[in-house]
């Protein structure tokens, strides 16, 4: 169980007995995500498409697509690296071969998605044309799936054949501003940014907020940041009082300018994708941010680590379900969506792949499996936790590559 610090909202966490199943998950797909946004524009982003003269397409999911769904029993899927259930063999996925066992709908699982901006690269151009891409439901970061929704390059869903999903999605991720109330996409994982850190680097001290990582003298050379701005600058601005779901360009300025101040000092050792977890399981880094599915493997394997949700909140970002504009099998592709939030199925994945459940009344089913897994509030938020998640509001393309040219200014990138 945790140990709760009476002055203190969240708990400080005593790393919980390993959580059996899904350690690799959790490590390999944030590293591969790491590429994020600080490429976008470099590698086909939408300043590239007006460059090149391809305009948004119109809204074709708002037309029902060729689909063919009832005479062709399958789908094809594509997904990141290790973000799904396997068996012992690792040969087989579980829930996917229970899926095609129900429904006698055969998937063509693809793990074909090494990162946002190089996947957009692999199926703009079908998109762009009016193409079938190939894939029947994909798998992406929620920057990405705003734009595609902004371009029309998705199907708009079928509320009909998603009543699992409609009832048990979690409250926190129902009404994202990109997607309104769900209509193109559903989530498959959240991914929180809160405070880790190594008791013995901190040698009795105690971090509880941004401001200790960015201010405390004997922290200095110690501290790693993440490489993606909105987890990064979002976790800035709450530290500073400002809402990153409203962030304006000069609270933008305000955050990058706080964050110089600490660099200039050399309170900060570096800025880190998934790679921060070698420096801090060492010790070399004291306390970083870092991602919740990390947090949940390095706490499984060391005793020294421990996280801090800040009461000033926490960033969360998540990964989307789509089905790609002129799919050809778009009833299929929704009709797994729905599978993967029955609470069963749902707590088979999480306990693999360890990142925030969106899908309510998994706990119970979760337990069942992994008591410690169903007890930790990186995979099942509690109330209170889920309360004080915050994301960072849809940049329109103009801004997106304002904002991130300025933060690859900042980190050197």
């Amino acid at each position: 169980m945790h140990e709760r610090d009476p002055d203190r909202r969240f708990p400080i966490t005593r790393a919980p007995a390993p959580v059996s199943s899904g350690g690799r998950a959790s490590l390999t797909r944030r590293s591969l995500l790491r590429a994020g946004t600080s490429g976008v524009f470099a590698a086909g982003g939408a300043g590239l498409l007006a460059a090149c003269g391809i305009p948004p397409a119109g809204r074709t999911g708002d037309a029902p697509a060729d689909d063919h769904s009832k005479r062709e029993k399958r789908l094809t899927f594509s997904n990141w690296t290790e973000y799904m259930d396997v068996d012992k063999s690792e040969r087989h996925h579980p829930t996917l071969d229970d899926f095609t066992r129900r429904t006698g709908i055969a998937v063509k699982y693809t793990e074909d998605i090494n990162d946002n901006v190089e996947f957009f690269g692999k199926i703009k151009p079908q998109l762009a044309a009016g193409q079938d891409t190939g894939r029947d439901l994909i798998c992406v970061t929620d920057w990405l799936a705003a734009r595609l929704i902004r371009f029309g390059w998705v199907e708009k869903l079928d509320p009909s054949h998603l009543p699992h999903a409609y009832a048990n999605l979690s409250q926190q991720f129902r009404s994202p501003d990109w997607d309104p109330g769900r209509a193109y996409s559903y989530p498959w994982t959240g991914i929180p940014a809160v405070i880790a850190f190594n008791r013995k680097a901190l040698d009795g001290q105690e971090v509880h907020s941004l401001s200790d990582l960015l201010d405390d003298p004997r922290l200095k050379g110690r501290v790693g940041l993440l490489s993606e701005m909105r987890d990064t600058v979002g976790l800035t601005l709450l530290d500073m009082g400002k809402d990153p779901a409203h962030v304006t360009t000069a609270d933008y300025d305000a955050a990058l300018a706080r964050l110089r101040k600490a660099m200039d000092r050399g309170q900060i050792r570096r800025f880190t994708g998934n790679d921060y977890t070698a420096d801090l399981t060492s010790g070399d880094l004291a306390a970083c941010l870092a991602w919740a599915g990390d947090i949940v493997q390095l706490q499984a394997d060391s005793d020294d680590i421990g996280f801090v949700v800040p009461d000033s909140g926490y960033m969360l970002s998540s990964d989307n379900l789509l089905v790609p504009a002129h799919a050809r099998h778009k009833a299929n592709a929704e009709r797994l969506i729905d599978y993967y939030f029955e609470p069963p199925v749902a707590a088979r994945l999480a306990a693999y792949i360890n990142y925030v459940c969106p899908v309510d009344g998994v706990r119970p089913e979760l337990a069942k499996i992994d008591k410690n897994a169903a007890d930790t509030p990186l995979i099942i938020p509690d109330k209170r936790m889920a309360a004080t998640s915050h994301t960072f509001r849809s940049l329109t393309s103009k801004e997106e590559t304002a904002y991130e040219a300025k933060f690859a200014a900042l980190t050197g990138s």
